[in-house]
C-alpha cells in the first residue's frame, strides 16, 4: 500500500532525508511519488540528486494532491510552515508529524485537519534503527493508521500509545536518549585515552562493549540490576568503578536530565519557550 501512495516531506532536514531515505531504499516506495517541501535550494538539489524525489521551494505545491503528509520542520517553524501548507492541503490527507513536542491539538488547529499522526522518533532512524513512539487522533481510522504503521517501520522499532502525553516522555527518554549515550561514550573513550590507549582503540573498545552490553540484555530478558550484579565481583573493579558513579550521582543526574527534558517537551507544546511558534 505505501508503494502506491503520494507522499510529502516537508522539511529536508536530518530527519526528513532520513525519511526519505528509508522510504525509498526501505519501503520501496517510488521515488516520483515523493514530493519534498523546503526552503533550501542546495538541499533539495542535493536530495533530487540522491534520491530522484521531485522538489519544492514551495511546500504548498508539495503537498497537493498527496496522500500522506510528512511534517518534519523545526518546532519553531511550523506556523510558517503550517501557513504554506494549510491551503492547498487535500482534505482527505494524512499528516504525519515529528515535529517535537507539538500537540495534535495544536497541530489540527494549524492544518486545518483532523487526521493527524504524532510520532518520536529518535537519531538512529537513520540507519533504520530507530525507536518511534506514536499516536493518533480519533479521526484516523483503520486504513490511514495502517499507512502510517508502514511508514513509521521503515525507521526501526515502533510503539503505539492511545494517550499522547507518552510522547513527551518518549521525546525526553528514547529521542533524547541517543545524545545521553553518546555522551557517556565520550566520557568513556576520553577515560581511556587518559589511560593511554590511543583513541581510534579506546573508541573499537568502547562501540563494541556498548553494543555488546544492549544485546546481551534484549537476549537475556533480565533486569539491569541482575546482569549488573552478574559481573560485579565483590571488591574488584566493578565494584569500585560502580561505587564511585553512585558516590558522584550518576544515576541521580541521569534521572534529573531525563525529567528536564520532559518538561522541556511540554514547554514546547505550550509555546511558552521564547521564539518557540510565534506568529
Amino acid at each position: 500500500m505505501i508503494q502506491n501512495a503520494k507522499i510529502a516531506v516537508i522539511g529536508p532536514g536530518v530527519m526528513g532525508k532520513a525519511i526519505i531515505a528509508s522510504l525509498v531504499e526501505k519501503a520501496q516506495v517510488d521515488p516520483q511519488h515523493i514530493r519534498v517541501g523546503g526552503p533550501n535550494p542546495e538541499r533539495l538539489a542535493l536530495l533530487a540528486e540522491t534520491y530522484q524525489v521531485l522538489v519544492y521551494a514551495d511546500n504548498g505545491q508539495a503537498v497537493q494532491d498527496a496522500e500522506v503528509v510528512i511534517l518534519a520542520v523545526k518546532p519553531q517553524r511550523l506556523i510558517q510552515a503550517a501557513k504554506s501548507i494549510k491551503p492547498m492541503l487535500p482534505a482527505d490527507a494524512l499528516v504525519i508529524s515529528i515535529v517535537a513536542g507539538v500537540s495534535t491539538v495544536t497541530l489540527m488547529e494549524q492544518l486545518g485537519t483532523p487526521y493527524v499522526v504524532r510520532a518520536m522518533p529518535n537519531t538512529s532512524s537513520q540507519i533504520g534503527m530507530g525507536m518511534t513512539v506514536w499516536m493518533k487522533t480519533a479521526q484516523v481510522d483503520e486504513s490511514m493508521k495502517a499507512l502510517a504503521t508502514q511508514v513509521i517501520q521503515t525507521l526501526g522499532d515502533e510503539v503505539y500509545v492511545e494517550d499522547e502525553t507518552y510522547l513527551d516522555m518518549a521525546t525526553a527518554l528514547s529521542g533524547t536518549g541517543p545524545a545521553y549515550v553518546f555522551l557517556f561514550m565520550e566520557a568513556m573513550i576520553d577515560a581511556g585515552v587518559h589511560m593511554g590507549f590511543p583513541r581510534r582503540i579506546a573508541e573499537q573498545l568502547v562501540v563494541q562493549t556498548l553494543r555488546g552490553s544492549t544485546e546481551f540484555y534484549a537476549v537475556n530478558h533480565a533486569h539491569p540490576a541482575r546482569l549488573r550484579n552478574d559481573v560485579t565481583s565483590p571488591g574488584g573493579t566493578s565494584a569500585e568503578a560502580l561505587y564511585y558513579l553512585e558516590k558522584a550521582g550518576f544515576r541521580t543526574a541521569i534521572s534529573r536530565a531525563i525529567w528536564a527534558a520532559y518538561q522541556r517537551s511540554k514547554e514546547l507544546g505550550e509555546g511558552r519557550l521564547k521564539g518557540k511558534l510565534e506568529e
